[in-house]
């Protein structure tokens, strides 16, 4: 039986990766079109601007995003504007790989539980916006797609501070040098989660005279109580992944805190809907079931995942140099690999394969429940379309409960079933790493993040 050594060794005379400073030709092309399309868009918008804007974007994408952030809210989702976020996501993960790629950015573990943070950022402000919590100036900020722009600026701030101002402490492990870079992170990040808190949540405070600030004051202590702590807990972390995650954290924790505001003294809603209730028992369905699959799953395949590690390889991930085609090509040589033995099992405890499973299962349920239960709609026509077909199913059998959204819960758990098959059998370049995370992130971004904003408007009743 041959060592890892050695399987490599073999491998060896085959033709290696492109190295990683250098772009693919998917990449380039990527990147052209990229560059192509905001040329065209500038010219038409300025030289072109009735049929850019007025008869073209507005109409399309604009227009929704008002009408959402206003008194009627939720406007729905249309073939073109889904079409274009779609495509927009597609090329954003194509060319930010690439990007992050030669900038030397961390794509591991540790990474992808910061990023999934700012992913829970998300719904936790869109359901405070639902809730008409936010000022009428800025509310617009925080409605799909904008949040996600919005967030990414703050985003890519956190990171450009964390990395500048503390990267030269990475891997110092003595006392005073640790300490010198918790302190900076504490004051730089502790100032921008004061902005974050003055310029999004301090006006509303005077928009409402109604609202208590009891549940609000505590947040904003426990935010700065909760980035000193996870400064503390990610000590070894480098400097960008963990100011991202502090930051991610402490900001969502005080966003949830004015749910809980909510739920003590409620204000008025622009639409001048009254809060009935708010049960409780849909968020231990939609989080707990997710919960308890994730919690299996882990159990199950962290001994592998831990072998893994030991070994130095990340799961699913071929060694540095080689090819896709030529670790195919050289099965047989290979099934002895501790990638090989340990992957599959491995992946099942992998933060990015539990944080999709989660956020697919989450919306799924969050959904049935919310419209089979408590007649909420659904603004997605593909989703839609799924939820159409259910109803027309309980037609044709004689069900008379609710309007078909368990056909879409059905059909989210099947197809995450085929994700993580996907997932574990796929082996990636070490150069592919990044994009693999930011396919992650692009799929928490359509799961997790709606399925978390619906069960949040169901708890808070709005």
């Amino acid at each position: 039986m041959s060592s890892a050594a050695e399987i490599e060794k073999k491998l060896s005379d085959y033709e290696a990766t492109l190295p990683d400073n250098v772009f693919s030709q998917m990449e380039k092309a990527a990147i052209g079109v990229l560059i192509a399309a905001v040329a065209i868009l500038s010219l038409g918008l300025l030289f072109a601007n009735d049929m850019f804007w007025t008869d073209g974007l507005k109409p399309i994408v604009w227009d929704p995003i008002v009408k959402d952030a206003g008194a009627a809210g939720d406007a729905g989702y249309s073939p073109q504007n889904t079409a274009i976020y779609a495509s927009t996501i597609l090329l954003s993960v194509i060319v930010l790989q690439g990007i992050f790629r030669k900038l030397g950015l961390p794509a591991d573990d540790k990474m992808m539980l910061a990023l999934i943070s700012w992913v829970i950022l998300a719904p936790v402000l869109r359901v405070l916006e639902d809730s008409d919590f936010f000022s009428s100036k800025i509310d617009w900020l925080l409605i799909s797609p904008i949040i996600h722009f919005h967030l990414a600026i703050w985003l890519v701030a956190v990171a450009f501070i964390s990395h500048k101002f503390c990267s030269k402490w990475d891997g110092l492990e003595d006392d005073k040098n640790m300490e010198k870079s918790r302190i900076m992170l504490f004051i730089t990040l502790g100032m921008m989660l004061f902005f974050h808190w003055a310029i999004l949540y301090r006006p509303a405070y005077f928009q409402h005279e109604e609202i208590g600030l009891f549940w609000a004051v505590v947040g904003l202590i426990a935010s700065y109580i909760m980035l000193f702590m996870m400064l503390i807990w990610t000590a070894n972390w480098p400097s960008i992944t963990r100011g991202l995650v502090a930051f991610g954290t402490s900001s969502t924790l005080l966003g949830f805190f004015h749910w809980l505001q909510f739920l003590a003294t409620p204000w008025q809603q622009e639409s001048g809907r009254i809060v009935e209730s708010q049960p409780l028992w849909p968020l231990m369905v939609v989080l707990g079931l997710p919960g308890l699959v994730c919690w299996l799953m882990y159990r199950y395949g962290i001994e592998d995942a831990r072998h893994m590690k030991m070994s130095g390889y990340s799961a699913g991930v071929l060694p540095d140099g080689i090819r896709i085609k030529t670790w195919e090509d050289a099965e047989k040589i290979v099934a002895n690999h501790p990638i090989e033995q340990l992957s599959r099992n491995a992946l099942l405890a992998n933060p990015m394969v539990l944080a999709m499973v989660y956020g697919q299962l989450c919306d799924g349920f969050a959904t049935m429940i919310g419209i089979d239960l408590f007649g909420y709609g659904e603004k997605h026509p593909v989703s839609n379309a799924v939820i159409q077909f259910g109803g027309d199913i309980n037609d044709a059998v004689g069900i008379s409960w609710g309007e078909g959204a368990w056909f879409f819960a059905l059909i989210k758990a099947s197809l995450v079933a085929v994700i993580v098959w996907l997932f574990i059998e796929m082996r990636v370049e070490k150069r592919q790493v990044h994009m693999r995370m930011l396919i992650v992130l692009a799929v928490l971004i359509v799961g997790l993040a709606p399925g978390l904003r619906d069960i949040g408007r169901l708890t808070l009743d709005v």
